[in-house]
C-alpha cells in the first residue's frame, strides 16, 4: 500500500510541475482560439492521457512482474506530465478546460494546406481521414468501462495480457490524434508535444507488442 501511495503521489507531483511548465511554454506564442485544433487537442488528449494513467495504475496493483510494473509507472508519469502541460496551455490561453464543442470536432476539420496527415506514420494501422471521425464519438483507442472492469477483475499474467492489449490500442489512438493535430495546428509547443507523443508511443507500441507475444 505504501508503494502504491508513493507512486500515486509521484504522478500527482509530475502533473503539477508540468502544469506550471505548460503555462510558461506558451508565453511567446499567439493565443489559439476556442475552436482551434490546438485547444481541441489539449482538451481531448488530456482525457485520453488520464485514462492511460488510470489503466497503468490499475495494472500495477494486479501483477508482480517487474517489467510490466516498470512500463506502467513510466506510462503513468509520462502521460500525467503531458496532461498537466496541456492543462497549463489552456489556462494560459484563457480558454475553458471543457470547451464549447463536442470532443473530436477539431479532428473533423480539414488539415492545413500543404500538410500531410498520414505520410509519416503509416505504421499505426489507422487511416485518420477527417471524414472517419464524428464529433462527440469515443476518442480513438479509449477503453470502454466494460474493458476497464474486466481488467480490474483479473490478476497475474491475464491482467498483463489485458493491459498490454488495451494500452497498445490506446497508444495507437493517441498517435492518430497526434498525427491529426500535426496536420492542423500552428503552435510550436503543440507541434513539439505531438511529435514527442508520436515518437514515444510508437516505440512503446513495439515494446508492448513484444511483451504481449511473450505472454500468448
Amino acid at each position: 500500500m505504501a508503494v502504491l501511495v508513493a507512486a500515486g503521489l509521484a504522478v500527482i507531483v509530475v502533473a503539477v510541475v508540468a502544469f506550471s511548465l505548460g503555462r510558461l511554454s506558451t508565453l511567446a506564442e499567439p493565443t489559439p482560439d476556442d475552436r482551434s485544433a490546438e485547444a481541441g487537442f489539449a482538451r481531448d488528449m488530456q482525457v485520453h492521457h488520464l485514462q492511460g494513467v488510470e489503466l497503468a495504475m490499475i495494472v500495477r496493483d494486479l501483477t508482480d512482474d517487474p517489467d510490466v510494473r516498470r512500463l506502467a509507472y513510466d506510462i503513468a508519469t509520462a502521460q500525467a506530465q503531458q496532461a498537466g502541460q496541456m492543462y497549463g496551455w489552456l489556462e494560459e490561453w484563457d480558454l475553458s478546460q471543457a470547451g464549447t464543442e463536442p470532443s473530436m470536432t477539431w479532428m473533423t476539420r480539414p488539415p492545413l494546406e500543404g500538410s500531410d496527415e498520414h505520410g509519416a506514420h503509416e505504421t499505426t494501422g489507422t487511416d485518420a481521414a477527417a471524414s472517419a471521425h464524428e464529433p462527440g464519438a469515443p476518442m480513438p483507442g479509449l477503453a470502454t468501462s466494460e474493458q476497464i472492469a474486466e481488467l480490474q477483475a483479473s490478476t497475474g499474467v491475464e491482467a498483463e495480457r489485458q493491459f498490454l492489449g488495451l494500452m497498445i490500442a490506446h497508444h495507437q489512438g493517441a498517435v492518430e490524434m497526434a498525427d491529426a493535430v500535426l496536420a492542423r495546428a500552428e503552435s510550436r509547443v503543440v507541434l513539439s508535444l505531438a511529435q514527442s507523443i508520436v515518437a514515444s508511443q510508437q516505440a512503446e507500441i513495439e515494446l508492448m507488442e513484444g511483451m504481449l507475444a511473450e505472454r500468448s
